[in-house]
């Protein structure tokens, strides 16, 4: 993985943790070798990972709405920033540029992005990696609402391995190194649908 797509909140919330979470996301990455590419803002977690990443020698791609990017909260420190139309443009860019995505705590905008690289996993569009970084215990009800979904049979027990979550970035970033794609719903039978 030369690049991940980190999904996150452009809010700062109170309890300091998530700021910090943040900023240890964009540096271990860094520290990896893996490049950042996130939202392009400079505001809340998203700003706090490309501070951490590019503190520690990393790569950051930003990708903004023009929007966003005209309202004076686009990060211009980023080693590129690229101005899209809107978000859809925006998601689609994100799947270009990375191999992966991993998502850390966030709000309504953050939940649209995980949910749309686990659909487009589910359908073919991609084959990378989907990662939740359940720290703090953040995304508890998240898994096990996702949990309930595969237990209903709304979730096909060949996707119900798409979202990889762990407690800590180093595990997470070991099981989506070795993740192996699912079958996808383009390349399935009808009647395995």
């Amino acid at each position: 993985m030369k690049r991940l797509a980190v999904y996150c909140g452009s809010a700062s919330p109170e309890d300091p943790r998530y700021l910090e979470l943040a900023r240890d996301v964009g540096a271990g990455l860094a520290e990896r070798g893996i490049g950042v590419v996130y939202g392009g803002g400079r505001l809340g977690l998203m700003g706090a990972v490309a501070s951490g990443a590019l503190d520690a020698g990393g790569e950051v791609i930003g990708v903004i709405p023009d929007a966003l990017a005209n309202s004076e909260v686009a990060n211009h420190d980023c080693t590129e920033l690229h101005t899209v139309g809107g978000m859809h443009e925006r998601k689609q860019k994100f799947t270009d540029l990375s191999d992966g995505f991993v998502t850390i705590p966030g709000g309504v905008g953050t939940m649209d992005e995980l949910w749309e690289a686990v659909s487009w996993a589910q359908l073919g569009y991609h084959t990378k990696p989907v990662g939740l970084l359940n720290a703090f215990g953040f995304y508890d009800h998240l898994i096990a609402f996702n949990r309930q979904m595969a237990e209903v049979g709304f979730v096909r027990p060949a996707h119900q391995g798409i979202i990889l979550s762990e407690e800590t970035l180093s595990a997470l970033l070991d099981k989506m190194e070795s993740y192996r794609p699912h079958t996808p719903i383009f390349q399935m039978k009808a009647s395995d649908l």
